[in-house]
């Protein structure tokens, strides 16, 4: 990568307007670890752009380099015994690049009292200091409610979050959320009388989040993603929309069909487990079956899959083929290949 391109990207990192593909270009670029003295200099040079920053000398970025790398969840080692497949942890696998993206925006999260708008939309008023250097992979979203009120998920408290439309929603002790009925509705039949109303989750980059929905369903959504949903799944159908991966598994309901709905296509299910990868700004989005069935209704076709198969549409045709189901949820089980 010329160092221009370089000094491109890692601007659009600071400023938060990085696209998806471009992250992925620049994080390939530094876990490659390549070109150390252009990097530093990129470097350099963005902290230099940061006003209420203090500049940082080599000690200060080694100094938080070994931090990064001598962390418990970097210091993993590949696991060999995982079918002959170079799986790596995730942690481990992105520590060098976890530390230079780090050194680019301590300014604004360790060495500076400035405050910082998230990328996710948080009303105008309102901002965010960050407490720590995002780590990728980490349990990060936020949470917006009907009224439109945000709760930042990794920074909330475990426990009761909010009651609406007779849906208890809690951080369980294990980071996760989940939707029940509240404790103050007397039947199901009560809590489906009440109004329809939506919940949306959003994921950063590197960040990812598990929400258990109403019906028992749980759902696990990849970095830079955003699942919409009803806080309560009433009517004939149980539906959500998507915009970039998630992995489901949904719970068994034969009268009550699963929908995912997302840019092109939408999958249908009665209760199964299966990876959607359908982010809004990449042409091809793939759909892949764990077990069970699933349909998928993509423009004029109706296509259904077993268990191992993967969907792959694109602008001219598409296609079934047999996937690697492990490298497709690689992802969800913390690893990286």
């Amino acid at each position: 990568m010329n160092q221009n391109k370089l000094d491109e990207l890692l601007s659009l990192f600071a400023e938060g307007k990085i696209s998806r593909d471009e992250f992925e270009h620049l994080f390939g670029y530094l876990r490659s670890d390549d070109d150390d003295e252009s990097i530093n200099f990129a470097i350099d040079q963005e902290l230099g752009k940061m006003k209420q920053c203090a500049s940082l000398t080599n000690e200060e970025k080694d100094a938080i380099f070994q931090n990064i790398v001598t962390n418990d969840k970097f210091g993993q080692e590949p696991d060999s015994n995982r079918s002959g497949k170079h799986v790596i942890r995730a942690w481990y696998q992105v520590a060098v690049a976890a530390s230079i993206l780090a050194m680019l925006s301590i300014g604004l999260y360790f060495y500076s009292n400035r405050t910082i708008d998230t990328h996710v939309a948080i009303s105008e008023s309102e901002t965010i200091k960050e407490k720590s250097i995002i780590k990728p992979g980490g349990d990060k979203a936020v949470l917006t409610l009907s009224d439109g009120s945000k709760i930042i998920l990794e920074d909330a408290k475990k426990g009761l979050l909010a009651n609406q439309a007779g849906v208890s929603i809690q951080k369980t002790a294990d980071g996760e959320l989940l939707y029940s009925f509240a404790k103050n509705v007397n039947s199901v039949s009560e809590a489906l009388s009440e109004e329809v109303i939506y919940n949306k989750i959003e994921t950063p980059y590197g960040g990812k989040y598990q929400i258990n929905l109403p019906d028992g369903s749980k759902v696990w959504l990849n970095s830079a993603s955003t699942l919409r949903f009803p806080a309560l799944f009433s009517g004939n159908t149980r539906e959500v929309e998507l915009n970039g991966e998630a992995y489901f598994d949904v719970a068994k309901n034969p009268n009550k069909p699963f929908k995912v709905i997302t840019k092109d296509q939408i999958v249908e299910v009665l209760g199964t487990q299966f990876n959607i990868n359908s982010y809004s700004d990449e042409e091809t989005f793939k759909t892949t079956l764990i077990e069970g069935s699933v349909k998928i209704i993509y423009k004029d076709k109706v296509v259904l899959l077993s268990p191992g198969q993967q969907f792959q549409p694109n602008m001219n045709s598409s296609k079934v083929i047999e996937a690697d189901t492990e490298e497709v949820t690689a992802w969800k089980n913390g690893y990286f290949l």
